[in-house]
């Protein structure tokens, strides 16, 4: 047996070796850590022409029993010790934290409180599933129709699988698809390039559940193999930048998760208690290494805009790189470098534009940028801009950054434009009525409530029930 595991193309439950492999390497060192077989669409596009049979295979079981299983893989993904690859490695809870902070940069703690998360929505995919579909008898999906809230009711799926073409930054997007398994959906995933482990971890943690090894598909692949999976499954989520995610914008197929350009708003009500928030805004910016899109990247208040910025570039500033198991660790590394490269470089041709300014550049004591024992990190970014106009005002990037705008309550909404997260510190109900009714807001919290909260018995970003299934009028004579 190789010292190095060798992680297989898993074709709907069957594992396979390719002659063509990646290496996923340690950030720091650069030590192969994995072999990762890959395939190309060829394969793929065949291995779907057979995916009904890995639906009939769920289908024997009944949402409830899923639900039950579901619950075990989430035991087994937090707790357990699972198969790793083919070729006798294991890996336990341990193994998989160091390897993949190893590989992703993602330090210690912030890889376990990622694991508490997709641990939850697993033990609690009742609750989940209950409120995605509205408190609905989802005993009706075994059959496909049945009578609830006095009235007939009868669902179908609306694709034969759920394609994913999963990201590197952050294993909690994983939880977005474990719904599917309890809804009897097939899941067809190609993983980011660098983060193989959280997706195959979960799969075979559902295998050792025992939930059938053909309900998943575990294809790494390139562009066009993760274009097949789009296009084949019938029902798909995609991660990726803008110019990624713009391709499918207006495909109802594929449901886009890209940047979510989340927000803190403060209104004219509560903007005099500002120094109250600082607490919860900071954490909203930097929480999980400022790696997801529900981390907040502007906020918005009509007045004190370069005070708070102050406070926020005092507190996080002055946070630099750690070992991977410090418990207090708040800032990820970068496996690809030029990601880092990318990110610093746009924030400083950003700042070459008038009416911004780097606050956090005082605290700091240093570069953005900096090296740390092999790895390489970003800094937070606290850039106060004097209005929206500025290029920096309404950017994400994969790192702990956000900018402070000051704009008028009654303007805001106006400007915001889109965003994923919005945490309204505000009591003013006319206001918040309008926050309510302002339909580029997906998530809103009322009040000091960070954007990285998540209420899991309702949707968050796309409520996955609505998404493979689907209702419709049914009458039976017979």
């Amino acid at each position: 047996m190789s010292n190095i595991p060798h992680i297989p193309v898993m074709r709907l439950g069957r594992a396979y070796e390719s002659l063509d492999q990646l290496e996923v390497k340690n950030h720091r060192s650069g030590e192969v850590m994995a072999k990762v077989s890959t395939v190309n669409a060829g394969i793929i596009r065949k291995d779907l022409r057979k995916i009904d049979t890995a639906r009939a295979a769920l289908k024997q079981l009944t949402v409830a029993k899923l639900i039950e299983l579901s619950a075990k893989a989430g035991e087994l993904f937090l707790n357990g010790t699972v198969p790793l690859g083919d070729q006798g490695h294991t890996q336990s809870a341990q193994q998989y934290i160091e390897t993949l902070s190893l590989t992703s940069g993602l330090p210690h703690v912030m890889v376990k409180r990622n694991m508490t998360k997709i641990h939850y929505a697993l033990t609690h995919m009742k609750t989940v599933l209950n409120g995605l579909s509205r408190g609905l008898d989802l005993a009706i999906l075994d059959s496909g129709m049945g009578e609830q809230f006095g009235t007939k009711l009868a669902f179908f799926p609306t694709g034969k699988a759920l394609g994913l073409v999963m990201p590197s930054n952050s294993p909690a997007v994983n939880s977005l698809w474990l719904p599917a398994i309890a809804l009897k959906t097939p899941v067809v995933i190609k993983p980011g390039r660098e983060e193989p482990w959280t997706p195959y971890r979960l799969i075979q943690s559902f295998i050792a559940a025992g939930v059938p090894a053909e309900a998943f598909g575990f294809y790494p692949t390139d562009h066009e193999g993760a274009g097949e999976i789009l296009r084949t499954c019938g029902r798909a989520l995609i991660f990726g930048d803008k110019s990624t995610t713009d391709q499918y914008a207006n495909n109802p197929a594929v449901q886009v998760h890209g940047p979510g350009w989340s927000k803190i708003i403060i209104g004219n009500d509560c903007i005099e208690e500002w120094r109250n928030y600082i607490d919860v805004i900071a954490g909203s910016i930097s929480d999980n290494g400022g790696r997801s899109c529900i981390n907040a990247s502007a906020i918005v208040v009509p007045k004190y805009g370069a005070e708070i910025a102050d406070a926020l570039a005092l507190k996080l500033g002055p946070i630099a790189p750690t070992a991977p198991d410090d418990e207090a660790a708040r800032l990820s590394g970068f496996a690809n470098p030029k990601m880092a490269d990318f990110i610093d470089g746009s924030i400083e041709e950003g700042l070459k534009t008038p009416g911004a300014t780097d606050v956090t550049a005082k605290y700091r004591g240093g570069p953005r940028k900096v090296e740390f024992e092999g790895g390489i990190y970003l800094r937070p970014t606290i850039v106060h801009c004097e209005s929206f106009d500025h290029p920096l005002a309404n950017k994400e990037f994969l790192c702990p950054y956000a900018s402070v705008v000051e704009c008028p309550q009654d303007q805001m909404l106006e400007k915001i434009g889109y965003s994923l997260a919005v945490s309204a510190i505000t009591k003013d109900e006319a206001f918040i009525e309008q926050l309510m009714a302002f339909p580029e807001i997906e998530r809103l919290n009322i009040g000091p409530v960070s954007t990285m909260a998540i209420s899991w018995d309702q949707p968050h970003e796309g409520n996955m029930f609505e998404f493979l299934w689907q209702r419709r009028s049914i009458e039976r004579a017979w």
